[in-house]
């Protein structure tokens, strides 16, 4: 571990691979590893499995090896230990734990997707150190693994030499990084409008649509008035408006907000206009009165309000976010974010 890396030569990527593993905690990052060659990377990637036979992951597909474990002799820019929906069963191996730790010697960067922090945990490897994994089981991992300092919303987090990201597609997030550390900020963002996908991600793992998270209302009315708003976040959503358009009182309105959606109608109103900002701010470069003014938030201070107080970050430092992953010297998403 900590090899010193020479000169200019191919940057070397060792995939683990092991049955049950998760497919795109594989592919993922492999694809951005290719889609760097193309803008002027050097990524030479392998795959590797305990007997350099193929696996088959967790989708029932069967994905091929490169190389045994025992034939990786030399050592690797970057270990990428993907996860599976198995953890549990997969941290009481202690052949697969004692495979993770002697790859791990012979890399000068270790990084897990998703559920891969639990074989590094249950390595030792993360033993005082920062780390997240899929939001669903950080608990488990602060809970299994106390000596781990756990970052339960970050997207990933760098600590040292070692890397953990969040859930699945946070492994992409995790190498677009690595990329930029590599290749610097014009090649990861290359990659990242290659690929289709931010360069840096917005928020922590609590990423889900505004609307999507509301449960499916029997009410035909409220089913009505929610995706007007979605629609159109700009237009006038007081109470006394939707009860207007929708021809039920204001009381009504309101009470079916509270027993079916779970909080006022000023509230979700705001959310849905906070996460319609974010998409302008992520994708353009409209001036911040405009995106107000598109938003329904009508001026750039109360826009600049609802992000202090949502996201605990600037209008303007959520854009500039876009400008880089992120890596930094620390490396958690959700770190730079909030700063």
């Amino acid at each position: 571990m900590n090899h010193e890396r020479p000169g200019r030569g191919p940057i070397t990527v060792t995939v683990f691979v092991f049955p049950g593993v998760r497919l795109l905690d594989v592919t993922g990052p492999i694809e951005v590893f290719a889609s760097a060659n193309e803008f002027g990377g050097r990524y030479q990637v392998r795959i590797a499995s305990a007997d350099g036979k193929g696996v088959i992951t967790s989708a029932g597909t069967r994905l091929s090896a490169d190389v045994r474990v025992d034939d990786v002799r030399e050592p690797c820019d970057v270990l990428l230990i993907p996860g599976g929906p198995e953890w549990e069963v997969l941290i009481k191996d202690d052949d697969l734990l004692d495979v993770v730790r002697r790859l791990h010697e012979k890399a000068r960067r270790t990084a897990s997707v998703c559920t891969g922090a639990f074989l590094l945990a249950a390595a030792g490897l993360l033993d005082g150190r920062r780390a997240t994994t899929h939001w669903r089981h950080t608990r488990h991992l602060a809970l299994r693994f106390p000596s781990v300092r756990v970052e339960p919303d970050a997207i990933f987090v760098r600590d040292g030499s070692m890397m953990t990201s969040a859930g699945v597609s946070a492994g992409i997030d995790l190498s677009l990084a690595l990329v930029e550390e590599h290749c610097g900020a014009g090649v990861a963002r290359a990659v990242a409008k290659d690929m289709v996908v931010f360069m840096q991600r917005p928020g922590g793992q609590s990423q889900f649509s505004v609307r999507s998270q509301v449960p499916h209302s029997r009410h035909e009315t409220l089913r009505r008035v929610l995706d007007e708003v979605a629609e159109n976040p700009g237009a006038n959503h007081t109470v006394s408006a939707i009860s207007r358009r929708s021809g039920i009182s204001a009381r009504h309105v309101t009470r079916l907000f509270h027993e079916e959606v779970g909080t006022t109608p000023a509230r979700y109103v705001e959310q849905v206009r906070l996460e319609a900002a974010r998409v302008l701010l992520e994708t353009g470069d409209d001036a911040m009165a405009v995106v107000a003014r598109r938003t329904g938030f009508g001026s750039p201070e109360s826009m600049r309000r609802a992000f202090v107080r949502h996201l605990r970050v600037t209008p303007g430092a959520y854009r500039t976010s876009f400008r880089t992953t992120g890596t930094g010297t620390r490396g958690s998403v959700s770190e730079t974010l909030a700063s």
